[in-house]
């Protein structure tokens, strides 16, 4: 019995040395780094200024790759399903993440608890805009037009339930208008929607059209929030406008699969950190429009709860309009 014992103490101090020198080496391999969107979008276009930033510190190269369908839900799927070693993470939006918790007829294979909230890299205020020869040069141009026409005037989203298709339910509530939602799969497509006149307007966010506003390309309406963007300071908040309640952005950071190991999480955090704090990742994300706010680990956990509470109300008044 006591040879037994001794045997079982030796196994156990061997495995826990083995798991603490595989924990220190880390990573031995890439790291993939997924992307719920298409590419060209702003979420992919920040995750890869952010992973050629932070490749140099973790040692190994960090790939990209798309993983698209169902507003993010699908690519949610496959990073809740992974073996939580981290080598693979996701990208996340947030409140895209939580509608699609809420909304039961999504029937999520994941819910909160399903990932381990590692690090949050931008939040971006959502953005009422045009195409420049628009007839709309104002908010109150497109809200009298709404007003006039109910259900006719075409509104787009970046995909059903996040943030932009929210940001819209709001504005109908808070001015008492009505559109016609059309639903688009990321901002990529929603531009060339835009740009070839299938919609009227379109709410989106600051970073993903923010070099087109100040090239002229696209006209912005109004901020989503209560402070005018250094990155299209010329274009009042909705609250300048007289509607408080509508305030809307999209936050986008990094998720893992629940059960990554605390002395590797550790490190993907302090990399991923680093990075966001380089002067580099900084420049590259102002050109792009991109406001960076890092959050990291329970800060990040609790940010998204928050978010999931506010956006009840939101999916149950999206639920009725169905």
């Amino acid at each position: 019995m006591k040879g037994k014992v001794i045997i079982s103490f030796v196994v156990i101090v061997l495995t826990a040395l083995g798991f603490h020198a595989s924990s220190s080496a880390f990573p031995t391999k890439p790291i993939t780094f997924q992307v719920p969107w298409p590419a060209g979008g702003a979420t992919d276009v920040g995750a890869r200024i952010l992973a050629s930033i932070a490749e140099k510190n973790m040692g190994q190269p960090i790939v990209v790759i798309n993983k698209v369908g169902a507003g993010s839900q699908v690519g949610l799927t496959e990073t809740s399903r992974q073996k939580p070693d981290g080598y693979y993470l996701g990208f996340v939006s947030v409140p895209a993440l939580n509608t699609i918790i809420l909304d039961l007829e999504r029937k999520a294979l994941f819910d909160l608890d399903s990932f381990v909230p590692i690090i949050n890299q931008v939040i971006d205020p959502g953005l009422i805009w045009v195409k420049a020869d628009s007839p709309y040069k104002t908010l109150k141009d497109l809200l009298d037009d709404a007003k006039k026409r109910p259900g006719v005037v075409k509104a787009s989203t970046t995909g059903i339930l996040g943030d932009d298709h929210l940001a819209i339910l709001m504005m109908e509530e808070a001015a008492g208008v009505k559109f016609r939602i059309v639903h688009y799969e990321g901002g990529a497509q929603q531009l060339t929607g835009t740009l070839g006149g299938h919609v009227d307007v379109s709410f989106d966010n600051v970073g993903s059209v923010a070099p087109r506003v100040k090239s002229g390309e696209l006209r912005g309406l109004a901020v989503m929030d209560k402070e005018r963007s250094k990155f299209m300071s010329d274009v009042p908040t909705t609250v300048d406008l007289g509607y408080p309640t509508v305030i809307s952005s999209s936050s986008r950071g990094i998720l893992g699969p629940k059960g990554i190991p605390g002395p590797i999480l550790k490190k993907i955090q302090e990399v991923f950190l680093d990075a966001m704090k380089n002067p580099e990742h900084l420049e590259k994300m102002g050109k792009a429009g991109l406001a960076v706010k890092p959050m990291v680990g329970e800060e990040y956990g609790k940010y998204l709860r928050d978010i999931h509470e506010r956006a009840k109300p939101l999916v149950d008044i999206a639920r009725k309009d169905k």
